[in-house]
């Protein structure tokens, strides 16, 4: 038998590192292994249950040696992965760089004007080719006009000021 994936799900805990699921020949699932750390580094617990005397059995386990070192080399390799991607170490402050900004990928730095975006460069061209008030010839302000009155199409609807039958319809 295979292993064939192993996902690790880590957690913050005194000993407790991650929790880890484990793949068999693509066809067999065992979850919740756990990733402890012990006196002598780290090792994998099998999944258990609580009896009712308070002790805890192994729902599932290797039945040799051999099978559980591949389990805890396997689990292991992946919560030494992903622990570098979750809680990276840090390197310390470097004297002679100073730190990146965080940058939005979708926003343009270029320095050059010539650099700009598509689409600063088609604000600039609306705003070049728009004429302005006084070239379009406009020299006198638009009077305010009142708006035409529409007439209705339904001729028993009838404006009132009486609010008790502003939303009344006759019929």
């Amino acid at each position: 038998m295979d292993i064939t994936d192993v996902k690790v799900f880590p957690v913050e805990e005194e000993k407790l590192k991650a929790y880890a699921t484990i793949t068999f020949d693509n066809c067999f699932i065992v979850r919740d292994l756990k990733v402890i750390s012990g006196n002598k580094g780290f090792f994998i617990a099998m999944p258990s249950k609580k009896r009712k005397d308070g002790t805890f059995r192994d729902v599932a386990h290797p039945l040799n040696s051999e099978t559980r070192k591949l389990i805890e080399e396997a689990v292991l390799r992946v919560y030494e992965q992903e622990a570098e991607v979750v809680i990276p170490e840090p390197a310390g402050p470097d004297v002679d760089s100073e730190p990146e900004p965080a940058r939005n990928p979708d926003v343009n730095l270029a320095e050059d004007p010539a650099e700009e975006s598509p689409a600063e460069e088609s604000v600039d061209t609306l705003e070049e080719s728009t004429p302005s008030t006084a070239e379009a010839g406009a020299t006198e302000p638009v009077e305010d006009t009142e708006p035409e009155q529409l007439p209705t199409d339904n001729p028993t609807i009838e404006p009132t000021d009486d609010p008790e039958k502003a939303f009344s319809y006759e019929e």
